[in-house]
């Protein structure tokens, strides 16, 4: 075990007892930093970013710098995996993800490869890059798509309110729609584990669209799959975040996982009532940055009330958003860091 100068954010993930709450952010690499935006406006694009390893772990290290979050996140994205596999995609600027072809048919699905690590070598690259220059101060987190929310990219080809195509598949053709989600989620276990090797000292599961499916199909479709990378990732703590669904946290509990991920839409009590003692990471409105300094010491102050010591990691409900001021994010940080138990 790596030893860290600061190891907060892993003790409060194996539930033990801290001084005060490990804080990071969703999103916080980029986005919201006036540096990231002079490095963005330089290149091509966002996927010259990624791709890149020591531009990704310059961007990977600001928030680290500026804000003083106890933990950084690898600048990367989710959508890695599908081009992995063999589904390119390109990122529209102001519009997001946007992949060319999309899986239609069987032999859609019989094309796409179960990705090896090595298919995001720059990933890696940027992983061991990033913890020469953390140089043992903060843990690095590693992390991957949910298979359903990475599915649901690869049917509909974009951003969606309703994926209803993907949604379709699942009722269609339930057995490719099966098949596809292994091969994701198979991936996605070479490719977290490819990130430890790397050096990432903790991994978080982004399941973004969880709170669109039928509380039935997110147990056939989606649970099944987060368990399955669960229980091959075993050598550093994990963090399951699957934004919206509410009805699947005493499911989401009984994962092979540390930490429970919860949005700005659920009550901490609520959801401490139902994971029992798996860690619970969140859940600040990222809305609420925009309050004045006053009102948000006054949001945090009633989410820190529901913490308890060794049971909880401080985060947003979601990602930062793009225009919130960063000194008022710094501001936040810096109160939540004030905190004793």
């Amino acid at each position: 075990m790596e030893n860290l100068q600061n190891d907060l954010l892993l003790k409060a993930a194996r539930g033990e007892k801290t001084e005060r709450p490990p804080i990071w952010l969703m999103r916080q690499a980029g986005r919201i930093l006036p540096e990231y935006r002079e490095l963005r406006g330089k290149l091509s694009g966002f996927k010259e970013l990624v791709e890149t390893p020591d531009l990704a772990a310059e961007v990977t290290m600001q928030p680290v710098d500026i804000l003083g979050v106890d933990a950084a996140i690898i600048f990367s994205d989710i959508l890695v995996i599908p081009e992995a596999m063999g589904l390119r995609y390109e990122m529209v600027e102001k519009k997001g993800p946007w992949f060319p072809e999309t899986i239609k048919s069987k032999s859609d699905v019989d094309r796409m490869i179960v990705a090896e690590a090595s298919g995001v070598q720059y990933t890696l690259d940027a992983i061991s890059e990033t913890k020469k220059r953390l140089n043992g101060s903060i843990p690095l987190i590693g992390f991957a798509g949910a298979p359903w929310t990475i599915f649901s990219y690869m049917i509909e080809g974009q951003g969606s309110k309703t994926f209803s195509n993907a949604r379709k598949m699942l009722y269609t053709e339930p057995e490719l729609s099966h098949k596809l989600l292994e091969k994701i989620a198979l991936s996605t276990i070479n490719y977290l584990k490819g990130q430890i090797a790397a050096g990432a000292n903790i991994v978080q599961i982004f399941d973004s669209w969880a709170g669109i499916l039928h509380p039935t199909q997110y147990e056939e479709f989606a649970v099944r799959y987060i368990k399955m990378i669960c229980d091959a990732i075993q050598d550093v703590p994990k963090i399951v975040f699957a934004k919206g669904a509410y009805f699947a946290l005493e499911s989401l509990s009984e994962l092979d996982c540390h930490v429970i991920g919860a949005d700005w839409n659920m009550d901490l009590s609520d959801v401490r009532s139902q994971v029992g003692d798996k860690t619970i990471q969140g859940n600040f409105d990222p809305c609420a940055l925009y309050c004045s300094e006053e009102n948000i010491v006054k949001e945090a102050d009633l989410m820190l009330a529901k913490f308890e010591n060794g049971k909880n990691i401080a985060n947003l409900g979601h990602g930062l958003y793009p225009d919130t001021d960063w000194k008022k994010v710094k501001y936040f940080i810096d109160h939540v860091k004030s905190f004793r138990y």
